[in-house]
């Protein structure tokens, strides 16, 4: 052992052990922390932060979430954001964005952000797009340039907007959708899914989800889950449902489409939804969700509360000193009487967006918090039944 410096040899081997750690800390990861029934809880880790399960995630569709500030959305409790590859890439600019420093940078929001792929906002496109193996060609529904959205493309955009969680390209089957139609949009889909795959490459600290389709066939599902596990993915979610099919369809569909996919990674349902959409897909085994109701709602004069939905134009609340829910802590309850609400929603002044829209989204954000409670106590049951009982009660009397 002559010759060996052990001082620097340990130094060596310290160094060694702080990359590793580093190296550790900066990826991705998913851990359950409870189950009851099929509804689970747990943590996404992110190099930007951590994500409780079940998670809520408020849609920022053109870098913004509408009416309010990063800072604000963050005080409600959201740990994630979404973000519109489709928006983005048409205004401002996904090599715009990445020059800015990305999209985190861009748009003062440090915690972790999740982008879609943009299939679907090209899918509705239906009369300014030409679908093929390859991709879409689409025209801009803003100036009418014509663009080209393909799985490498895609991967290349969201790269360079720098997100946490990528999603691969799909084409979002529509609904309805007959099984001969379903099938080969779903096969399309497992095609674009490898190409997704094999472009995004190895980035340390972001992740790749895959999109099951198959609309509302049990046989395609399953097929589409084989697919997507023998590709391997960071997270799974379960695409081309809340389009048209309605809840009773829409559970149907997650009674068995959750458990085909890995139990060991994150399950996300897309473009989800009211309060009792989101229950109901907990309770079926959904980790994530996201939705621009609580913020589209807002501007247009729509609360959420745990008494169910209230419109605060109506004349009922014109006298009204009352809080919109007297348990509730954001700022449109706690300073704020129904009778101002209504005379600013009526007045068409900016404050109204921005108070309802903090409300819905602290009551989104609650929601999510109180199931978390609820699996980890083993009371979800109990819970639902409470969420129905209270909605189904209605709003408080009026004066």
């Amino acid at each position: 052992m002559r010759g060996i410096d052990f001082g620097r040899y340990w130094a060596w081997l310290l160094r060694c052990d702080t990359a590793i750690a580093v190296a550790m800390s900066n990826r991705f990861s998913f851990s359950l922390n409870a189950t009851d029934g099929k509804a689970r809880s747990g943590l996404i880790s992110t190099p930007r932060g951590d994500i409780r399960t079940p998670a809520f995630m408020p849609v920022g569709t053109a870098a913004t979430v509408k009416a309010m500030l990063p800072e604000s959305v963050a005080a409600t409790g959201a740990d994630v954001l979404l973000g519109n590859t489709y928006h983005l890439m048409l205004r401002p600019g996904a090599e715009r964005v990445d020059a800015l420093g990305g999209l985190h940078k861009f748009m003062n929001w440090n915690r972790p952000i999740l982008t879609d792929s943009g299939g679907f906002q090209v899918m509705s496109l239906s009369g300014l797009r030409k679908m093929t193996e390859s991709g879409v060609t689409f025209k801009s529904h803003i100036d009418g340039s014509q663009h080209v959205l393909s799985p490498e493309r895609s991967m290349e955009i969201q790269r360079l907007l720098g997100s946490d969680i990528v999603m691969a390209f799909d084409e979002c089957t529509p609904f309805p959708a007959a099984a001969d139609v379903s099938l080969q949009s779903m096969q399309l889909s497992m095609r674009w899914a490898q190409r997704s795959r094999d472009a995004f490459g190895d980035r340390p600290g972001h992740a790749l989800f895959g999109i099951q389709q198959g609309s509302v066939y049990q046989d395609q599902r399953a097929e589409s889950a084989e697919a997507l596990k023998n590709i391997e993915f960071d997270g799974y979610a379960v695409g081309g449902l809340a389009v048209g099919e309605g809840q009773e369809m829409m559970f149907k569909v997650l009674e068995y489409a959750p458990d085909m996919l890995p139990s060991d990674k994150p399950r996300y349902l897309m473009g989800v939804g009211k309060p009792d959409d989101i229950v109901g897909a907990v309770k079926r085994g959904i980790d994530m969700m996201d939705c621009v109701l609580p913020s589209r709602s807002g501007r247009t004069g729509q609360v959420f509360t745990r008494r169910g939905v209230i419109n605060i134009k109506n004349a009922r609340h014109q006298n009204d000193p009352r809080p919109l829910d007297e348990n509730c802590s954001c700022p449109a309850c706690t300073g704020y009487s129904r009778a101002y609400l209504h005379h600013v929603f009526r007045a068409q002044e900016m404050i109204s967006g921005m108070l309802l829209t903090w409300h819905n989204l602290v009551y989104f954000q609650e929601l999510m918090q109180s199931m978390r409670d609820a699996i980890a106590a083993q009371k979800f049951a109990e819970f639902e039944q409470d969420f129905h009982k209270e909605r189904a009660a209605g709003d408080i009397e009026p004066l």
